[in-house]
């Protein structure tokens, strides 16, 4: 089986089981799904959307946020971690919105990670789950699934991400994000993965090789 034919299957398994997935993070407009992405960091998406249901009520626009106290800020994002450097560059964020761009949130690549606190993944988010740009994105969850079907053997996220954006058609980069995060979380948890119940194993590298290791670790003990 060539590499090509085995991310094809991969792709339609996916697709089976978990189909056209959308973002996790609730937003109602590009400016609100940038600055939860950005609150994502090194956070779960459930708790992010906890706090933005009453942070976008509190802060109805990037003015708002542009304008915001630092401290008071910090102290409504809090539960999300690292809420001083968050805080702080979401208003740095909002600020240059508003004196280079009008109060919008670019679609470019480069215009977006030129804004404090964005980098790629966040940049490719706000692409793809708002402008429909196809958009390769590297969380946890797809750099773990990526790497054990052997994708990718690189572990920077640039790297992985480029590595993904050569094997899997264009048409299925937004889909491929939303869809690994899925099987993420229910089937290739990290540091306990279902790989018996998981219909990815038989072209899963990293799969097979935790499963030959968890035999011959029962054969030493029996």
């Amino acid at each position: 089986m060539t590499k090509k034919e085995k991310v094809n299957i991969i792709l339609e398994l996916l697709y089976e089981h978990y189909g056209p997935t959308k973002c996790y993070l609730n937003h109602e407009n590009e400016w609100q799904l940038l600055i939860a992405t950005m609150l994502s960091a090194q956070c779960t998406d459930d708790r992010v959307n906890i706090v933005t249901k009453d942070l976008f009520q509190k802060y109805t626009s990037i003015k708002d946020f542009a304008e915001a106290n630092l401290a008071e800020l910090e102290q409504d994002i809090h539960s999300t971690g690292f809420y001083h450097n968050k805080a702080k560059n979401i208003i740095a964020c909002c600020q240059k919105l508003l004196s280079e761009y009008g109060g919008e949130v670019p679609s470019d690549i480069d215009q977006l990670t030129g804004l404090a606190g964005v980098g790629r993944k966040t940049a490719n988010v706000v692409r793809g789950n708002w402008y429909g740009i196809p958009s390769v994105v590297v969380d946890t969850h797809v750099k773990r699934v990526s790497n054990l079907l052997g994708l990718t053997k690189n572990e920077d996220p640039v790297k992985i991400e480029f590595d993904l954006m050569k094997i899997v058609p264009k048409e299925k980069w937004i889909d491929i994000n939303t869809q690994m995060i899925a099987h993420g979380r229910k089937i290739c948890i990290a540091r306990r993965p279902k790989c018996q119940e998981c219909f990815l194993l038989p072209y899963c590298t990293g799969g097979k090789a935790l499963e030959k290791e968890k035999q011959k670790k029962a054969k030493t003990k029996a």
